[in-house]
């Protein structure tokens, strides 16, 4: 939100010569977020001018229209002549006055002015348009300015235009809806800087009449528990929104529109409640105000067509729905450029209803980004007063007696405080006296003990029960963030400084550090980044038919998903159970900003739901909840495995000077598999890899991957119709893993090193196609006996000389003595014992043999 400090002052006595930086010290203070602080006296340097119209030349022979102007800028250009300058705006004649920037000057956006030749004459300088001058988006005409302004020639024209003023744009929290006008903002800074504060909020204002404006119904008194209007007859459509209103809403951000739809958003920003105007003229029947049906729809003011649900409140005539309350009104009753009679509306709306309303519909407007954060329920009568009072002042018409108030606001519950909770909370000793009087200064009322009252001698005046320790505490109607105790005590450390609050450090607890989890998480992290993958955090959302692409037909368990109650998207409601889906639309996003060579991976949580574990208990924040409510909410809680997945495509080896590129491929992605399991400190001799058929990946280039007999993941090439339907690249390869199945690393004896050479001897066998490599290495790992030290795979080949359906597999293989250099006997009978292990188990048979 954005403001002038100006229109601020009109209800806060700040210091007139408070520095900007204690002003933005002053918001951070009161935990509001300041974005940006600009005074508007630096944006425009140089000689900024009122001047003059005498005489207006028409230049003519050129492809738009040219004048030529003689104005007087009084003693401003050192030689009290008259400037010549060149414009091509035709709002203004002679005696209008204008505002002049002089050579030298600089607009914003670092646009320097000189004197130059154009058009065939000398320009001195420039006539300025609200639009050069960072005012508003008018770049139409230039500036004139009203005959009322006591301005001569030559003044500096900052103050006449607005240019004097310093804009602040702050940050709202959701819980601090009321800040977001200029009534709670003052309020805020009175607290901060200990000066008065005028609430206009407080305003008198005539209370609702038996006769009503007009017709109204509300139907639904939990969606809309106030509903306040007033007519306004024979208001003159022509009237224009005032030079000064225009500018603060312009500051604020608000475009200008009509003097009626203005006077609304200024209202709206004064006091923070949202209206509306009808044109009344254009309403058919009495308004009822009520759900929606579904199916119903409504055009609102930004030409959108809407279709409506069943929860949206909307305000309606014999026509059906003219408005979707609380958001935007809608095109078939909007104050248009005949209107001479409004109908002023303000009302109360549910937060929650308003905050569901806006993002189905995605229409996030000023009015709605308040209203579900909380408006003052007793704004309305108020708001129309001064919105009509604004009306008839600046376009004439005379408002109407009758008043609408139909009011089913329910008065605030009273919260019990013990007087001492917020010491022992915040670690800051407040007396009692003082925790009444920080709750009074933002409006609470405090109900005290009256059996004995007792003077705190460190606040005068504030008195409190000496035999009663808690306080009665009835918040405000525009707080509606408070209805803890947990609340109030943040009020109190907020109001009396957190600069006050103690920067102690909590004693660690004792442990023995990173829990074995957390260790192995960090292993599997840092082994696939040396090994070049990139790390990446994807959203844990997706869509409902993602899970269609990435499981197996039929009852696959990663089809049955956790659903939101309230997603941050309606097209992404559902919870990941398995990494992949969102892995792979960052490696579409990637590809289409024109990366070719990913390799990205991911380690966090799945989500799994429980059957019929029904609703949690509800739990307030007065206490610590009990065992058996931990644990009957833990119940309902889904299961969230750990999983770590990679994702493949391009080139895992690039190309160069060097040679030929290697395309990355499934056998990659098992590769990832198996250094997350030698990461996760899984001896070899427990991991299998298998051939196996899987969902997504394609079913003659996926692999299991398995501890001690049990599947703890997938790996290989994605199937053609998931790379196809997600615009991935062909042999697009990935592997998910199951982090939490692994078993806990046993303790690693010290490995024995034998300080004798090895001997090396590589083996070619002849199998068929059909038997694993993996299993092959583990018959040669059987029959080798204990000398072996390791084996590994360097070779696959197939030709028509093996014959149709084998190919050869060829194993280099280490064997070593711990107590002495093998001889050659004792090196070949171990590996004719690991070959004549394959040949009995899978007719292995020595290639060239």
């Amino acid at each position: 939100m954005r403001f002038s400090v100006s229109w601020l002052r009109e209800y806060v006595d700040l210091p007139a010569d408070l520095p900007t930086a204690d002003l933005e010290q002053a918001l951070i203070d009161l935990g509001i977020e300041v974005d940006s602080v600009v005074d508007l006296r630096e944006t425009v340097a140089g000689a900024l001018v009122v001047g003059e119209v005498l005489e207006i030349e028409e230049l003519t022979g050129f492809k738009k229209p040219i004048r030529f102007c003689r104005v007087d800028v009084g003693d401003a250009n050192g030689t009290g002549e008259p400037q010549e300058i060149v414009c091509g705006a035709r709002n203004f004649a002679p005696g209008d006055r204008v505002v002049v920037i002089l050579p030298g000057g600089v607009l914003p956006g670092g646009f320097a002015i000189g004197a130059r030749k154009t058009y065939g004459r000398n320009s001195n300088g420039m006539i300025c348009s609200a639009r050069e001058l960072g005012l508003g988006d008018d770049h139409d005409g230039i500036i004139v300015l009203p005959g009322d302004v006591p301005a001569k020639p030559g003044d500096d024209a900052r103050p006449v235009v607005g240019l004097d003023d310093v804009v602040v744009e702050v940050e709202i929290t959701p819980d601090r809806g009321y800040a977001m006008s200029m009534r709670g903002l003052a309020r805020e800074l009175s607290h901060a800087l200990g000066v008065s504060f005028r609430d206009p909020g407080l305003a008198p204002a005539p209370g609702g009449t038996d006769t009503p404006a007009y017709p109204v119904e509300v139907r639904d008194t939990v969606g809309c528990d106030r509903f306040a209007a007033r007519l306004v007859r024979g208001v003159d459509p022509t009237a224009p929104t005032p030079d000064w209103m225009r500018r603060r809403l312009t500051v604020c951000g608000v475009r200008s529109i009509s003097l009626p739809v203005d006077i609304t958003n200024y209202v709206m920003l004064e006091l923070g409640q949202p209206m509306h105007a009808f044109d009344v003229d254009r309403i058919a029947g009495p308004l009822v105000v009520r759900r929606a049906e579904a199916g119903e729809k409504l055009t609102t003011l930004d030409g959108v067509t809407r279709t409506l649900a069943p929860e949206d409140m909307v305000i309606c005539d014999d026509s059906g729905p003219i408005s979707l309350a609380a958001v935007m009104g809608g095109e078939t009753s909007e104050v248009v450029a005949g209107t001479t009679n409004v109908l002023f509306e303000a009302a109360h709306w549910d937060p929650a209803m308003v905050g569901r309303t806006a993002r189905r519909h995605r229409l996030f407007s000023e009015a709605a980004k308040r209203w579900e954060r909380g408006v003052d329920p007793a704004l309305p009568l108020v708001a129309i007063a001064r919105a009509v009072r604004l009306l008839t002042e600046h376009a004439g018409g005379a408002a109407g007696d009758e008043i609408v108030d139909i009011d089913h606001v329910r008065p605030r519950t009273p919260v019990v405080l013990p007087v001492d909770l917020p010491g022992r909370r915040v670690g800051v000793h407040y007396p009692p006296a003082r925790v009444a009087a920080l709750l009074e200064q933002v409006g609470c009322t405090v109900a005290r003990g009256a059996d004995r009252l007792v003077e705190d001698p460190g606040e005068a005046g504030v008195a409190v029960g000496a035999d009663d320790d808690t306080l009665s505490v009835t918040p405000p109607t525009w707080r509606p963030d408070l209805t803890d105790p947990a609340d109030l005590v943040e009020e109190v450390a907020r109001l009396d400084g957190y600069d006050r609050l103690p920067s102690v450090l909590p004693t660690a607890p004792p442990g023995r550090g990173l829990t074995w989890q957390q260790r192995r998480r960090r292993a599997v992290a840092r082994s696939l980044a040396e090994r070049g993958y990139v790390e990446v955090l994807a959203h844990p959302f997706v869509a409902p038919g993602l899970a269609d692409q990435l499981a197996l037909p039929g009852d696959d368990p990663r089809r049955r998903a956790v659903r939101l109650a309230n997603p941050l998207s309606e097209e992404e409601p559902l919870l990941r159970t398995t990494l992949l889906g969102p892995l792979l639309g960052m490696v579409k996003r990637n590809l289409g900003r024109g990366q070719r060579d990913l390799a990205l991976y991911e380690i966090g949580a799945v989500f799994h739901p429980r059957p019929d574990t029904g609703r949690p208990p509800v739990m307030g924040v007065d206490r610590r909840p009990t065992d058996e409510e931990f644990a009957a909410a833990d119940a309902v809680v889904p299961d969230q495995p750990r999983h770590v997945a990679v994702v493949l495509t391009g080139d895992v080896e690039p190309a160069g000077w060097w040679g030929a590129g290697r395309p990355a491929g499934w056998a990659d992605a098992v590769q990832a598999g198996r250094d997350v399991l030698a990461a996760a400190e899984i001896p070899a001799e427990r991991i299998e890899v298998r051939a196996a058929e899987y969902a997504p990946w394609h079913p003659g280039r996926c692999a299991a991957l398995l501890v001690d007999g049990t599947v703890v993941g997938h790996a290989g090439e994605l199937h053609p119709t998931v790379v196809a339907a997600l615009e991935l690249p062909r042999r697009t390869s990935a592997m998910e893993l199951d982090l939490d199945a692994l078993p806990a690393a046993a303790v690693a004896p010290a490995p024995v090193v034998s300080g004798f050479p090895p001997a090396l001897i590589d083996v070619a066998l002849v199998v068929d196609s059909s038997v694993p490599a993996e299993q092959v290495r583990q018959a040669l790992v059987e029959g080798a006996g204990g000398l072996l030290e390791g084996v590994r795979l360097f070779d696959v080949y197939a030709s028509e000389q093996l014959g149709a359906g084998r190919r050869s597999l060829a194993y280099k293989l280490t064997f070593r003595a711990p107590d002495r250099t093998l001889t050659v006997e004792e090196a070949v009978a171990a590996r004719d014992a690991a070959v004549a292990r394959a040949a009995q188990r899978f007719g292995a048979t020595l290639r060239g043999a």
